[in-house]
């Protein structure tokens, strides 16, 4: 249930924010999530059919994987439009802050 959390605030929270940054990139992501609910689901599927523990560690290695792909996407748009945006118009230590605080949420992803 942790990784549908984590989906959910990404899709539902983050959306509007994440359009403003990365347009173009917004599509590729959202398949890509929805690849992961998919994958999630899958999980939740195996485990009420018994599958065995270590084909279910499996798939939850494989979304894990996904997920942490999704994170460095983000990550790398966020430097290339936010960080590089903002560059052009503002406040450096805003900046600094604002990617220290992308970075510290991406290394605290496990």
């Amino acid at each position: 249930y942790y990784y549908i959390h984590i989906l959910v605030i990404v899709l539902k929270f983050g959306e509007n924010v994440m359009k403003k940054c990365m347009e173009s990139e917004n599509q590729k992501l959202h398949h890509r999530m929805k690849r992961i609910i998919g994958q999630v689901q899958a999980v939740d599927r195996m485990i009420e059919e018994d599958v065995a523990c270590e084909d279910v560690l499996s798939q939850i290695n494989a979304a894990k994987s996904a997920l942490h792909k999704a994170g460095q996407a983000i990550l790398e748009s966020h430097l290339k439009y936010c960080i590089s945006e903002s560059m052009e118009n503002g406040d450096v230590e805003e900046i600094m802050k604002r990617f220290s605080k992308a970075m510290e949420r991406f290394a605290n992803m496990k």
